[in-house]
């Protein structure tokens, strides 16, 4: 199976286009996590949704990042109304997104002319397409579905499930969106630091919410999901419960509750980021008492997998705008693309995206095959690749939009132009849903308590052993013996005391990324030389062409030199010479 190249020329910038048309990369990847009849459904409407983005939510979000939203928290009276004044085309993507491609809808209930829902993959691959123009309005678009996840699962009351159904309508003039509600000021990443208090009331289930969250996103929304700790309840997350939280009461009043202020971000300016002081605000117990945080977990995991559906879509744009610009450029009598560097740099840039997309997405379609299939065992290797995924994505998306600023020149840099608004929200995927750091502690957590390895073994042995391709032998042998070294690394961190454990844990997620990316791209390779195509297979040797050749990393030798050197490096102090090795 061949197909024409793509001549980059033909564009003056990555916009009035479709984003998915173009982008075979996104194409392939997500016709592997979806079904085949899934797939065969779908991608009219992604072909449709590439164009509707790339030619009109493309200006929408443009006008929105310069007239972003505008809280106001007092009316002249002086009494408080938490009104946030949105552009209106901010409605117009809603409506869009929401109504005519009911992206929260079709995952949950079936679309007219089918008889089962879609997978949750249709509705990262939607959200992929769309943070090609705006991962800050993708934000709250995936609280919504993550928010409906929950209440779907834990929301068994008449009032839980109306909010179910209305986060997840079509109609234009019911559905509302999601919101988590979880950061508080002494308790960032320390969910079970949180101080938020909920007072029980005379009605079941109902109770009153007093304290402060500091991170809000989709501050006015309808369907919040909250953290607070029920009066003598546990310290720790062993202690919270979750509520939903909404901008209204069920009689129509605004809630007891005042928006401060709205966040001066340096991006994602079109959803509104502020904080949120809850005065006996009314809240709904969502399931049983002091389980809220298991319960937001499940929210939170398809968060962060949204999040590494905004990178790779960041990525996909930077890709293309690079793309665009150095087949239109022009130094000494050649366009850009044609020097040396320059090809090397768009090669380098478009294995990191066909890795982290190949990466994305197979999460993704374990995330269905976990909850369709409910399948445990995806479901442990899922607990093990969300963290890995959003940590590694995150940082390259980070990466990607700065270099892309750099193909473009003096350009990039100025406000108008796609690679500094991309930049501006690329740098908020490292933060939102967890750090870097948190993020590493997680795949230790899962990896201790859940045998994760275990999944994770076989998933890279059943890839190894299937590859057979004469082209693709020496690159899988490659892989094999960084396998091993994996493995090694693994126990070795098994064995070793926690700090050592958590020194190198970063090193084990990038390592862990790295091979079963390599064993991915080998597989997909793999099969399209079978049809007669050998671009993937080129795509893989490249990939693993950088694969560390230090013996696992450094993880098996022991050494702490990178903290026990704390001391001498940051704070300056002085080191005699005799104590260097």
């Amino acid at each position: 199976m061949t197909s024409d190249p793509i001549d980059y020329s033909d564009w003056e910038a990555g916009r009035d286009c479709n984003y998915w048309t173009l982008d075979r990369t996104l194409q392939a990847a997500a016709q592997r996590a979806y079904s085949e009849e899934d797939f065969e459904w779908a991608e009219p409407r992604l072909r449709e949704l590439g164009s509707v983005t790339g030619n009109t939510i493309v200006d929408h979000s443009d006008t929105i990042d310069r007239h972003g939203p505008e809280l106001h928290s007092y009316d002249r009276w002086g009494e408080i109304q938490n009104e946030v004044e949105y552009h209106p085309k901010q409605y117009e993507n809603e409506r869009i997104t929401y109504s005519e491609f009911g992206l929260s809808h079709d995952v949950f209930h079936a679309p007219a002319d089918r008889e089962e829902p879609l997978g949750f993959a249709h509705a990262l691959t939607m959200e992929t397409i769309l943070s090609f123009v705006d991962p800050g309005f993708v934000c709250p678009v995936a609280m919504t579905v993550g928010a409906a996840i929950v209440l779907d699962k834990y929301g068994k009351t008449e009032r839980q499930q109306e909010y179910f159904r209305r986060l997840t309508t079509r109609d234009p003039d019911e559905y509302i969106e999601g919101a988590m509600f979880l950061t508080e000021k002494q308790g960032g990443s320390d969910v079970g630091a949180n101080e938020t208090i909920a007072t029980e009331t005379d009605k079941e289930g109902v109770y009153h919410l007093t304290g402060e969250k500091w991170f809000c996103s989709n501050i006015d929304a309808e369907g919040t999901l909250a953290l607070a700790r029920r009066e003598g309840a546990p310290d720790g997350t062993k202690g919270l419960s979750l509520f939903v939280l909404p901008h209204t009461k069920e009689n129509g009043e605004r809630n007891d509750q005042l928006y401060r202020r709205l966040k001066d971000k340096l991006g994602t300016i079109s959803v509104p980021t502020g904080e949120v002081e809850l005065n006996g605000a009314e809240a709904y117990l969502v399931g049983e008492p002091e389980n809220g945080f298991n319960y937001m977990t499940e929210m939170l995991n398809f968060e962060r997998l949204s999040n590494a559906a905004a990178s790779i879509g960041i990525m996909g744009r930077c890709l293309l705008e690079s793309k665009i610009q150095a087949a239109n450029r022009e130094a000494f009598d050649r366009t850009i693309d044609q020097f040396p560097l320059m090809r090397r740099d768009l090669i380098e840039m478009a294995v990191d995206y066909e890795a982290a997309t190949a990466f994305v997405f197979e999460t993704a379609r374990l995330l269905d095959k976990a909850e369709k299939r409910d399948d445990d065992d995806a479901r442990r290797l899922l607990r093990l690749f969300v963290p890995i995924a959003k940590y590694r994505t995150a940082r390259e998306a980070v990466d990607t939009a700065s270099y892309a600023c750099e193909i473009l020149g003096g350009n990039g840099y100025v406000r108008g132009f796609a690679t500094a608004r991309l930049l501006r929200d690329a740098q908020v995927l490292p933060i939102w849903e967890g750090t870097s750091n948190i993020l590493s502690l997680d795949v230790l957590r899962v990896l201790e308590r859940e045998n994760a390895h275990e999944m994770l073994i076989e998933a890279i042995t059943e890839r190894l052993d299937s590859i057979d391709h004469s082209a693709l032998t020496e690159s899988a042998s490659t892989v094999e013996t960084e396998f091993t070294d994996l493995q090694k690394a693994l126990l070795t961190l098994a064995r070793e005391d926690r700090e050592y454990a958590q020194l190198q844990a970063k090193e084990l997620v990038d390592y862990i990324y790295d091979v079963f990316v390599a064993a991915e791209l080998l597989t997909v390779a793999q099969d399209e030389l079978r049809d007669g195509n050998g671009r993937m297979a080129l795509v893989a040797q490249l990939f693993i062409d950088r694969l560390d050749n230090n013996e696992a990393r450094g993880i098996t030798s022991g050494s702490r030199r990178k903290t026990e050197a704390f001391d001498t490096i940051v704070r300056y102090a002085d080191v005699a010479s005799e104590q260097l090795k």
